[in-house]
């Protein structure tokens, strides 16, 4: 998705303080404007949507708060931050009381100051009712998160083998995100109009499995008084997920080799075949080849479902991939008309964790963490226990500059070291790219 642009008001007497920001807030999606005084001020609001205003206190041709009053009373919308010394910090907080949405304190924390300007910004978005903050995809549009060279490779593969009308095999550990990946498979296919048919086979009786997956005939046993078409009939022409395939017992995956081989299947109780066209997309949290585990798969049957396989790897293997992740599942709750900012300790200790429950863990804790931060901050103390007791093991804990430097290092490789692009990913300003790049070197 495009990412949508938005104007920043930039509004201060100090020509050096106008020209700082301006660097710091430009970025692709942003439009700068500056205004030295609140008659510019004034001016360019009434010519322009503005989202984001940056407001110093003091300005050489209005008293205090006048600016504010009459910006909120023509613009209720717009999203105020206020500029202020140490000195006018009682006044500043009197804003708030007129509509000022935060204020930040000279010299500027430039980060920080980055972090309330595109929170003002998504607050402004939902204020306007545009039914979705930017960069936040659909609810029914699936996404696999992550930057890292694995998920790299997850999306090229899926990219190959969707057009295709073979099965696929995907392998990896319980939530790591196999069933977000069969229905990308499914959406970027031929058969994306119709409904994908999703199953686990470990919610399935063993004695029944058989009738789920085939159907049966009326009366084929003891309670069948009416036919029953199966999953195979209810996916045909479209695309049927089993996940856990390793459940089904071995005479029903011998069954199901012999629809992938011939297309064609026997309801339970009757004698005459159906023709099916199902595309099918299998899924294991086991080693399909691991010794010990012949008795879960009949032999011919695991040889045929592997003919393409994808494996995911656990969330501890791409841990570069977790402050994506985390941005995602805080817009997914942003959209019901919260913004949050996750402190750089609680970050931390996401980083330390190790995520035996993978992305599906992950998005329960920040869901939970969201539930338990005050005025839109996510602390430590919002983190399930199991999470603070890794962040404290100090020779488990894992470097959040290091990994972000991992990051940005392995997104400026991808895109063959050229910065501009590297920044607009990363959703930095070029100038914020250089400086951090300027501070690896030095830690080398």
């Amino acid at each position: 998705m495009k990412k949508n642009t938005y104007k920043v008001l930039v509004i201060d007497d100090e020509k050096s303080i106008r020209r700082l920001l301006e660097k710091e807030l430009r970025a692709t999606g942003r439009e700068i404007f500056l205004a030295d005084c609140a008659k510019t001020a004034i001016e360019i609001s009434k010519k322009n949507v503005i989202d984001v205003m940056l407001m110093d206190l003091r300005l050489p041709d209005i008293n205090d708060l006048d600016l504010l009053i009459e910006m909120k009373a023509s613009s209720r919308d717009t999203e105020i931050i206020m500029i202020t010394g140490q000195g006018d910090i009682d006044t500043a907080v009197r804003a708030m009381k007129y509509g000022v949405c935060d204020f930040i304190l000279k010299p500027f924390d430039l980060d920080k100051l980055d972090l309330l300007v595109e929170k003002a910004h998504q607050r402004a978005t939902i204020n306007r009712g545009k039914g979705e903050i930017p960069e936040s995809p659909p609810e029914d549009q699936v996404q696999f998160i992550g930057s890292s060279k694995a998920i790299q490779d997850i999306h090229f593969l899926v990219g190959k083998v969707s057009p295709a009308n073979i099965s696929v095999l995907l392998t990896g550990e319980s939530g790591v995100g196999k069933d977000v990946v069969a229905q990308m498979i499914h959406q970027q296919s031929t058969r994306a109009d119709r409904e994908i048919i999703i199953k686990n086979c470990a919610t399935l009786q063993k004695e029944l499995s058989r009738s789920e997956l085939f159907g049966y005939a009326q009366g084929a046993f003891t309670g069948a008084d009416r036919p029953y078409d199966g999953l195979l009939a209810h996916a045909d022409k479209s695309t049927l997920f089993l996940d856990e395939i390793g459940e089904l017992p071995l005479a029903v995956q011998a069954s199901l080799l012999r629809v992938l081989e011939t297309r064609r299947y026997r309801r339970v109780g009757e004698k005459h075949e159906h023709q099916v066209d199902v595309r099918f997309v299998f899924a294991t949290n086991r080693d399909i080849f691991e010794h010990g585990d012949e008795e879960r798969f009949n032999e011919a049957f695991r040889n045929r479902i592997n003919a393409f396989q994808i494996h995911i790897p656990a969330l501890r293997e791409r841990k570069e991939d977790l402050p994506l992740l985390v941005d995602f599942f805080l817009a997914r709750l942003t959209q019901k008309g919260r913004v949050y900012i996750i402190e750089e300790e609680a970050m931390q200790a996401i980083f330390a964790y190790d995520w035996p429950g993978n992305v599906r863990e992950l998005r329960n804790v920040i869901e939970r963490a969201t539930i338990l931060a005050e005025n839109d901050l996510i602390t430590l103390t919002c983190l399930p226990t199991e999470l603070l007791g890794d962040a404290n093991d100090k020779g488990n804990a894992l470097s959040l500059e290091k990994v972000e430097q991992d990051h940005i290092l392995k997104i400026l490789n991808f895109y063959n070291s050229n910065r501009q692009k590297t920044a607009d990913i990363l959703g930095i300003s070029r100038k914020t790219l250089y400086r951090k790049l300027a501070k690896f070197d030095t830690e080398q």
